[in-house]
């Protein structure tokens, strides 16, 4: 059975958005995701300073099955990226919502709910990935 960690959100395509300081999210790949995907091999992140839009492919992640699409689930502009992944993607199989988060952005919009819009919690993102 997969995780769905309550206290960030999550996006109909499979990443999650955990609020950090200031107006950063901090963005990764679920469980459910890595668990689909299989062994992680490689990961294309944003580069920083990127500006990203919502619902817009912003990247790629590889594994043994195949290549998917990172989709942006925030609008804003990359301040940091997991350098980690470049070596060990494995992290994102093993640690997705800690050690395998993918980058960070400084989101752009609205404040709270406004700036992710469309956005899910924990239990909706469950249903939706449980397919219940």
């Amino acid at each position: 059975m997969t995780e769905t960690p309550e206290g960030i959100r999550y996006s109909s395509d499979h990443l999650w958005v955990r609020a950090a300081a200031g107006r950063k999210a901090v963005v990764g790949l679920t469980d459910f995701a890595q668990e689909s995907l299989g062994d992680i091999v490689a990961v294309d992140p944003p580069a920083v300073s990127v500006d990203i839009a919502a619902g817009q492919p912003c990247g790629e992640v590889e594994s043994t099955k195949s290549v998917s699409d990172l989709v942006a689930p925030v609008s804003g502009i990359v301040t940091s990226v997991n350098d980690a992944l470049v070596d060990q993607p494995e992290l994102i199989n093993t640690d997705p919502y800690g050690e395998g988060w993918l980058f960070e952005v400084s989101v752009t919009g609205g404040e709270g709910d406004e700036a992710t819009p469309g956005l899910l919690s924990a239990a909706e993102y469950f249903k939706l990935s449980s397919g219940s």
